[in-house]
């Protein structure tokens, strides 16, 4: 899988924002983001049908049928469909403006294939990339996780790795905000990378340093970072991995990580991906963008110099976990 991923894919788009997660935007305003981030050079867009309930994808597909299908990489996700509804029966959900859609977990085989129909057809694309298997996790399918897991072994697990195998698609994992739901797949099914959400970043990284990462590395399983700013919340904002709850103590973290980076004359942002990147699990980052600076930030932190000195001043003060890997050059 590793292959798939090159320097210029180190960097992303990901799609919730654009699906509506957390403000509204209009759609100039979503393609001028999108041409932002291929002007600057991104080549790798992973969006989802549940973002903005099936918005994302749609805004995805409007803005990438003008380009070559073979210079970016494309993922999207499965596990759950979507039927058109009036607007007073779309359910509520985290998205302020998303179409008029109904949805239903399902993890099936059938559902699966279908899924990847939807999407390809929404989108005007032949094939996608990369499929994640969506919120198969308890955060988000609550009690029924065990029944949704045994549905996932015996459906959407074998049609990925039969697409993959046939050359449908490159590569499959999970799409998930949780640790033990990858652990669980890598114990019944084969896997290529995985998007983690939320468990790895600058802010909060000790768990899944000390149980996912080797777990991964073990299988030769990769990962994508998903909301690897904790949702925004390293860039000032309001809310922590998608809520508005703050963890006790890391408002307290954050000011003093910026405090050091500004001693240093370093973004925050800067930080928070490098981080990221410098675990070789990771083969990508995939942070959202509301606005084509945000897209043009995302670009200068990536290529941002951060001198050594400053992750070590980090680590003395406990800010980093001890056996997390930092850059080194």
């Amino acid at each position: 899988m590793a292959y798939l991923f090159e320097e210029k894919h180190r960097l992303g788009l990901g799609g919730v924002a654009i699906g509506t997660g957390f403000e509204v935007l209009s759609d100039k305003q979503s393609h001028m983001i999108l041409q932002k981030a291929w002007d600057l050079g991104i080549r790798y867009y992973d969006t989802s049908p549940w973002y903005g309930l099936t918005k994302s994808e749609a805004r995805f597909g409007e803005f990438l049928k003008e380009q070559d299908r073979s210079e970016y990489l494309l993922s999207s996700k499965i596990g759950r469909l979507f039927e058109p509804v009036i607007p007073e029966a779309v359910p509520p959900t985290m998205w302020k403006s998303p179409f008029s859609f109904d949805f239903e977990h399902d993890y099936t085989a059938e559902g699966t294939k279908r899924s990847i129909d939807d999407s390809l057809q929404r989108m005007g694309v032949d094939h996608l990339d990369i499929v994640f298997v969506h919120d198969l996790s308890e955060d988000q399918v609550g009690d029924r996780y065990a029944y949704f897991l045994k549905q996932a072994e015996q459906g959407a697990f074998k049609v990925l790795s039969d697409y993959r195998d046939q050359g449908i698609i490159k590569g499959w994992g999970l799409g998930v905000n949780k640790i033990e739901p990858i652990l669980d797949c890598l114990e019944v099914a084969d896997p290529d990378v995985c998007l983690s959400a939320t468990q790895y970043s600058i802010l909060e990284h000790e768990d899944a340093v000390d149980r996912l990462l080797p777990a991964v590395k073990d299988r030769g399983v990769k990962l994508v970072s998903g909301a690897g700013y904790n949702s925004g919340f390293i860039a000032g904002r309001n809310r922590y991995n998608y809520k508005s709850i703050i963890p006790k103590g890391m408002v307290e973290k954050r000011t003093r990580i910026a405090q050091i980076a500004a001693a240093y004359g370093v973004d925050m942002i800067a930080i928070a991906m490098q981080f990221v990147l410098a675990n070789d699990s990771f083969v990508s980052i995939i942070p959202g963008a509301s606005t084509v600076d945000q897209v043009a930030s995302n670009v200068h932190a990536l290529h941002a110099n951060i001198p050594h000195q400053l992750w070590q001043e980090l680590k003395q003060e406990g800010l980093i976990y001890e056996n997390a890997p930092v850059p080194q050059g």
